[in-house]
């Protein structure tokens, strides 16, 4: 199965989006989006406890180069989710996906361009990439 690119994404959603196709409608349902996947995440924890949060201050030491750093600092997350959250967690980023992409759409912004410039500001920021 050939994988799809962004702009084919981007191209078949623009097909698709009928009822909501007002700028401010693709905004508050991409706003809606995250919270149903920032929920999901949260349920995962809070619901299913496959995964579990242990947040804490960084331990970060100045004095140690930056390679080291990355490797101390931590996730928070301890676990793995379980295939249901997962398949929950999943369909809701595509859900966030789709009305990003309505936004892009919207905007006459082409994904592959944004994907392609984040990039290249990662590479060239590196480590430093604090956006």
């Amino acid at each position: 199965m050939s994988t799809v690119s962004l702009q084919e994404f981007q191209d078949q959603i623009s097909d698709l989006l009928l009822r909501h196709r007002s700028l401010l409608d693709v905004m508050s349902k991409n706003g809606q989006s995250s919270a149903s996947l920032n929920r999901a995440v949260a349920k995962a924890i809070t619901d299913c406890g496959c995964i579990e949060l242990h947040a804490s201050k960084q331990a970060f030491e100045p004095e140690s180069d930056l390679a080291s750093t990355k490797e101390v600092l931590g996730t928070h997350v301890h676990g793995h989710l379980c295939e249901n959250c997962k398949e929950i967690i999943s369909t809701e980023l595509g859900r966030n996906m789709f009305y990003l992409s309505a936004l892009c759409n919207l905007l006459d912004i082409n994904m592959d361009e944004v994907v392609r410039d984040e990039s290249k500001k990662c590479s060239t920021l590196g480590l430093f990439n604090m956006s």
